[in-house]
């Protein structure tokens, strides 16, 4: 067992505990696959050298949230992550459409407007299928869409 699968084991062993304590059942099964994607995206992205720091950000008074926020080398990257429990007939990173690519610009801009630098920075989106019986497939989509349609420029 590789030292990087350690932390995933407990980290679910935790939850699990958890869950018991509070004696939670775990939300609507739609709810538990998207918090397992977005812990293995988390664990996924350390390995292929991400920094992550912020999980689920958000803040006061906008709707929405980044699931992951990371350094790939000197650039910030904002993460959504797709989790699927099935392949169906639409891919999970076609849901990133204009409409949650807008969520996520205003909230990365907010998440920037708070920073005291403004470093390069591109939108991620990692892509997982839980299929049943299946081993996970988890993709990286590097630069999956721009600040583009805000003018080319960030806004502050």
């Amino acid at each position: 067992m590789s030292s990087g699968r350690i932390p995933e084991l407990i980290t679910a062993a935790l939850e699990r505990v958890a869950r018991i304590i509070r004696r939670e059942p775990g939300g609507p099964e739609h709810l538990r696959t998207g918090r397992k994607g977005e812990d293995m995206a988390y664990y996924f992205l350390r390995r292929q050298g991400y920094t992550i720091v912020a999980r689920n950000w958000r803040t006061k008074g906008r709707k929405g949230e980044i699931d992951l926020i990371g350094w790939d080398n000197a650039t910030l990257c904002f993460i959504e992550v797709k989790t699927r429990s099935t392949r169906g007939v639409v891919p999970a990173e076609i849901a990133v459409d204009r409409a949650k690519q807008l969520e996520l610009r205003g909230m990365a801009t907010l998440f920037l407007y708070r920073q005291s630098s403004h470093p390069p920075s591109r939108f991620d989106v990692v892509s997982i299928y839980l299929e049943p019986g299946e081993s996970p497939e988890i993709e990286l989509f590097k630069d999956a869409f721009s600040w583009r349609s805000m003018g080319g420029k960030r806004r502050y």
